[in-house]
């Protein structure tokens, strides 16, 4: 995150970005277009084909890519956080030096005289006095300090700190935000085939080489670093931003262009995933299997735009390490020129009415590894490792062990997938696609894919596009990630937002023939669907908005899908809504409204069109932040019960039945885990929760009989 960079385009030209919905448009958000004369060198990429075996499982690492120091902090929280909690190490990596125009401001006194080396060098401190804090030490201890040499001829920075089995290395490349060679910034050498940069030497920086960097070095020096340190959980940037109009209402702030974010947060992200695909290929040309890890992006600017979503607890953890990191004048830290990035000390992160601090968003939000039982009653865990799809199996029914990833190939794909299973008992999976990921002037754009059982239990065919409910290429990299189900008369039904914030639709006949895209309309949602079907097998979807859970139905099964608002239904906070059928039947959400920490059940009405508070409070003592799932629990002699998945304010997993009343149930012992998990029940009907481990493999957690589930 940066604040202090104020330029960007005029309103009147934002206003007719927007209304053009053009490439024009998109050129604000990810970098500065030109006429390409010759071809940029080209750089490899997973292909979608391949289906070698991964590598063995090893030691968990988490891996962060951010453009400014603080965006981890900002954005990347509490899950950063919570994993460095659980023993997990952490590298983060800073592409641009965040120096700004190198005013180290102090609330309160005159502009101090500018000087980004300085600027620079305190922001580094500020990280260091906020990642000590983060793995245990007293925030002003020495770090070993050093320089990597990477590809390229370039050099960076690199600084160290361990307490036990907590380790933390942070590296400055220090790319110039506005670099003198040409007054390039990173959108264009994203975009530009011949751009070039050169990085800014911070102030007491071990590293005194000026480093040049074209597109090609940062993608090799950030897969170089991929592969030196082997992640095992990837952190990147929102790579395609949502577009934001502007105006009095939602004033432009620091967005960048025609979208909420700034203008380094996306090409750094956009970077990323292109190094991500480059160390998958190099990695499995070289050592004949890709790597194992998983990924999630973060929303940057996006948090200000939307109800936040995190409960006071979770932004006051948040809090202690950005004021750590904002500093203060007054400290004694041994770095000569600062103590941190003051304009973010104190109490002003809580302050700010932008509310950065106060939410936490994935891109592409969704359980990462989807699960449910095969034909032998076996739990099958579907999820995206080393951006290609992969099956886990039980080695046997209950057994609650895991057999090794079958690679389904597809990639490069984004983090999560949509699973079910037909009418005819055949295993649908579906994904977003970096259809192409070139930048240089080239090809950059999304698809939804979709991958099919030739017969139940059996192979799958190959990946097969399904296009995009968008026509205009960049208007495409705005689409969500799909959710999908199916209905008992052959048909699947497939959803995604768009890039309107709207719902978009296809279809998929029981013949096997897909229907056309079609825009279902409706206000305003965030990423994350939940579809789920009624007691009468009506399909339902639902989607936060700004002022209450928005919703789509049919009027009788096998009726076109449409708008259907509900009534009495307060104010999401934005993260995905848990839907299943509870005790009486009927449909039933859970939810947490903004900045609240305990979620609430609403019943539908049987005709769709109205919502009520359940009477039971089962959900009290249950909080947390974060998605929630849902599922129905079957019980002998008496009414089903509906189960709720979700996270603690640590991060650790809880789980509680909705309507009975009793308290949470929790693991033996904490299980750390990656992104959002999911809730079903095995061919026993027994309640499972399935997650993803910080080293890249599932877990499984049945709950005792009798313990409350």
């Amino acid at each position: 995150m940066n604040i202090s960079q104020r330029r960007g385009m005029s309103r009147r030209a934002v206003l007719a970005g927007i209304a053009a919905t053009t490439a024009v448009t998109a050129t604000g958000c990810s970098g500065g277009s030109g006429r390409v004369t010759s071809s940029p060198e080209a750089i490899s990429s997973v292909d979608p084909g391949a289906a070698q075996s991964f590598t063995t499982a090893g030691n968990p690492l988490l891996l962060q890519i951010m453009a400014h120091p603080d965006d981890d902090l900002f954005f990347m929280n509490p899950d950063a956080q919570h994993l460095v909690s659980s023993g997990v190490p952490v590298v983060s990596v800073y592409v641009t030096a965040g120096e700004a125009v190198g005013q180290n401001w102090i609330p309160g006194m005159p502009p101090p005289r500018p000087d980004k080396a300085a600027y620079s060098s305190a922001r580094h401190q500020g990280l260091r006095q906020a990642y000590a804090e983060m793995i245990g030490r007293d925030k002003f201890t020495p770090w070993k300090k050093s320089v990597m040499d990477l590809p390229g001829g370039v050099q960076a920075e690199t600084n160290e700190l361990t307490n036990g089995r907590r380790r933390a290395r942070l590296i400055f490349l220090n790319i110039a935000m506005l670099s003198t060679a040409g007054n390039t910034r990173l959108p264009q050498l994203w975009e530009r085939p011949y751009a070039m940069m050169q990085s800014l030497v911070a102030a007491d920086s071990p590293c005194t080489a000026v480093s040049t960097y074209r597109h090609k070095t940062v993608v090799d020096v950030l897969a170089t670093i991929m592969a030196k340190f082997r992640p095992t959980v990837v952190h990147t940037m929102d790579p395609d931003p949502d577009y934001q109009v502007h105006d009095a209402t939602h004033p432009k702030d620091n967005d960048y262009g025609a979208c909420s974010d700034h203008r380094d947060h996306t090409p750094t992200a956009l970077f990323t995933w292109k190094a991500l695909a480059q160390w998958v290929a190099d990695a499995t040309r070289r050592e004949g299997h890709p790597p194992r890890f998983a990924v999630n992006a973060f929303r940057g600017y996006y948090n200000q735009r939307w109800p936040h979503n995190l409960p006071s607890k979770v932004v006051e953890d948040k809090h202690r390490l950005v004021s750590a990191y904002g500093g203060d004048p007054a400290w004694n830290c041994g770095n000569t020129t600062g103590c941190g990035d003051y304009g973010q000390g104190g109490e002003r992160p809580l302050k700010n009415r932008k509310g950065w601090i106060r939410s936490t968003h994935y891109r592409y939000p969704g359980a990462l590894p989807v699960a449910d039982s095969d034909r032998a009653g076996r739990l099958e865990a579907y999820g995206v490792l080393g951006l290609q799809a992969v099956r886990w199996q039980e080695t046997s029914a209950g057994s609650g062990r895991w057999g090794p990833p079958q690679n389904l190939g597809g990639g490069p794909l984004a983090p999560s997938l949509a699973a079910v299973r037909d009418a005819k008992g055949r295993r649908l999976l579906f994904a977003l696609r970096f259809s192409a990921l070139e930048g240089q002037g080239r090809a950059n754009s999304r698809e939804i894919v979709v991958l099919e059982q030739r017969a139940p239990g059996g192979p799958f065919k190959g990946w097969a596009g399904l296009g995009n409910p968008e026509r205009k290429t960049e208007r495409g990299r705005r689409v969500g990630m799909p959710a999908a189900v199916a209905t008992p008369d052959g048909r699947v039904h497939l959803f995604v937002r768009n890039a309107g914030k709207g719902l978009s639709s296809r279809v998929r006949e029981a013949d096997g023939t897909w229907g056309k895209w079609q825009s279902l309309h409706g206000q305003e949602i965030q990423e994350g669907l939940t579809v789920a079907l009624d007691r009468q097998q009506r399909v339902h979807v639902f989607g936060a908005g700004r002022d209450t859970v928005h919703h789509w139905s049919q009027e009788a099964p096998g009726g076109p899908v449409r708008h259907m608002p509900l009534r009495g239904l307060p104010g999401p906070g934005g993260d995905q809504v848990g839907a299943a059928l509870g005790q009486d039947g009927a449909l039933t959400v859970v939810y947490r409204t903004p900045a609240t920490a305990e979620p609430t059940a609403y019943r539908l009405a049987q005709d769709g069109a109205g919502a009520e508070q359940t009477a039971g409070s089962g959900l009290r003592g249950f909080p947390g932040y974060g998605a929630l799932a849902a599922a129905t629990l079957p019980r002998r002699g008496g009414r089903d019960s509906l189960m709720v998945l979700g996270r603690g304010m640590n991060g650790a997993i809880q789980l509680i039945d909705a309507e009975s009343g009793d308290s949470p149930v929790r693991p033996p012992r904490d299980i750390a885990t990656v992104g959002t998990s999911t809730l079903v029940t095995d061919a026993s009907h027994r309640l499972c929760a399935v997650g993803l481990s910080p080293d890249a493999t599932p877990w499984v957690w049945r709950p005792a009989p009798g313990s409350g589930a």
